[in-house]
């Protein structure tokens, strides 16, 4: 699924509206954002990812003898721009924030400063590529702050919407926090842990269901983790389960990693009755495990509820992120170049935050200097700069009468848009999904539990630097006068 050629990955209107650009002679140089604007699953923040396959797809990026005989087929595009498309290059620059880092609504993921029509082309996979992926990250994110530091793994590849969002979205999982995946493509492709147990089928096709546990043991005693709701879990499965960890330990051969799985029923009165019959014959560090249709809120409840479960398996809530299933990111024209400066544009709506924040733009991050803490994100034009000896004053956007004063001192900043292309050619290195991992848990941990909790969580503020915001003020009234 890597080095693909995804060029024809394009709404049809992409495709025409080059060819009308093409017509008129329009080489002009532009900036697109692709942002969003509003945080899925009711989360206080999103994780950004996907930019690995977007740098794929851009490196990629070609119309073969065969896309160019398919479009002079559908008898829209002239032969002088099929002759165009034939040589077609991405030659412009790229500006991203790097997996795994947590966003926020309005800022620009991902900016792209490039000849109009080449910027036009890539905007629809470049939103197919890192909605999907910022989404289930996100989400992925939520599930294992929910389970409180004990590892989740991504169980969904049956349930998502196809080889690329099953692959692909675990990918993202395992970037948002998961220990591992089911997908063994994946884990191929991308490095990461490949992990489960065995299904029901297998119980059920032994003359009885000890047996069926005592050869699994056997054939992978090192991770010896047995599903016991076959049958009858309290009567039946865990007994058995119980019945071949002795005969294990009897035979000086105990496993460093074992336990049972939990797939159906009161996942809490029956991992705490597990517990209590596991420990009883000495086997207190068995893992307790379950999967069955959980998200984060289910999981919170029964963290709530006492449940002694250690290690969770999340499919279809995870994988197609079900109670927000799409991202909603945007990829608007923010300026175009008209005798070597950039115009800032605007697009106006009736819904404030539908209007879009124009010019050529930049992103600064700023820390307590204490803490470490994130306390809020300021959106610039290119080219200001700023120095933590002096105070800083932000201010809300909306609401500009709220603001917060900043000593000097007492916070950092850092740009967090980096180059990714520069005159068509990548600068950027991809690191491995274990590695963006890693940063995205050191994201997390800037965040306040506050703005991490599962309902009602606290907002972090994206502000405006004065002069984008008087810039935009600018843009408005001149708009308006004009209507």
């Amino acid at each position: 699924m890597t080095n693909q050629n995804l060029t024809l990955l394009t709404d049809f209107y992409q495709l025409t509206m080059m060819q009308g650009y093409f017509k008129a002679g329009a080489k002009e140089t532009v900036i697109f954002d692709m942002f969003y604007r509003t945080n899925p699953s009711g989360s206080g923040y999103a994780i950004c990812c996907g930019l690995e396959q977007v740098i794929d797809y851009i490196k990629n990026l070609r119309f073969t003898a065969e896309d160019i005989e398919y479009l002079r087929g559908l008898k829209i595009f002239d032969e002088d721009f099929l002759e165009y498309l034939a040589e077609f290059r991405f030659s412009g620059d790229i500006y991203a924030i790097p997996e795994g880092t947590v966003v926020f609504p309005m800022e620009p993921l991902l900016k792209v400063i490039a000849p109009i029509m080449e910027a036009q082309l890539i905007e629809t996979a470049i939103l197919n590529i890192v909605n999907h992926q910022s989404l289930i990250a996100t989400k992925a994110s939520r599930v294992c702050f929910a389970a409180r530091g004990e590892g989740v793994m991504e169980f969904g590849l049956r349930r998502a919407q196809g080889p690329d969002a099953g692959t692909y979205g675990a990918r993202a999982a395992v970037i948002g926090g998961c220990i591992g995946t089911s997908n063994v493509l994946c884990a191929k492709m991308f490095g990461v842990p490949a992990l489960g147990t065995h299904a029901h089928s297998w119980i059920m096709s032994f003359e009885d269901e000890l047996t069926a546990f005592r050869k699994y043991a056997e054939l992978y005693p090192n991770n010896a983790t047995l599903l016991v709701d076959t049958y009858d879990t309290l009567r039946s499965g865990v007994p058995n389960a119980i019945r071949v960890f002795k005969e294990m330990r009897d035979a000086g051969k105990m496993p460093t990693k074992y336990g049972i799985r939990l797939d159906s029923g009161d996942l809490a009165y029956l991992s705490k009755k597990a517990r209590k019959m596991l420990d009883a014959e000495g086997f207190t560090d068995a893992i307790i495990c379950a999967s069955s249709d959980l998200d984060e809120y289910l999981i919170d409840s029964l963290k709530t509820q006492g449940a002694a479960i250690n290690s969770w398996g999340v499919g279809t809530n995870l994988i197609t992120s079900k109670d927000c299933p799409a991202f909603g990111g945007v990829y608007k024209l923010a300026a175009v170049e008209r005798d070597g400066k950039f115009i800032p544009k605007i697009k106006l709506s009736e819904n404030q935050w539908k209007i879009t924040n124009p010019g050529n733009k930049t992103i600064f991050r700023i820390y307590d200097k204490e803490t470490g803490k994130l306390k809020a994100d300021l959106i610039a034009l290119v080219g200001e700069t700023y120095d933590e000896n002096y105070p800083l004053m932000l201010f809300d956007p909306v609401a500009t009468w709220k603001k917060t004063y900043l000593e000097p001192g007492t916070y950092t900043m850092k740009e967090i848009l980096v180059p990714v292309f520069l005159g068509g050619e990548c600068v950027y290195t991809s690191p491995s999904v274990m590695e963006i991992r890693e940063n995205c848990a050191r994201e997390l941990n800037t965040l306040w539990d506050e703005t991490r909790r599962l309902v009602n969580p606290h907002e972090v503020y994206v502000d405006l630097s004065n002069e984008l915001y008087q810039l935009k003020n600018t843009l408005l009234d001149q708009m308006s006068k004009k209507r």
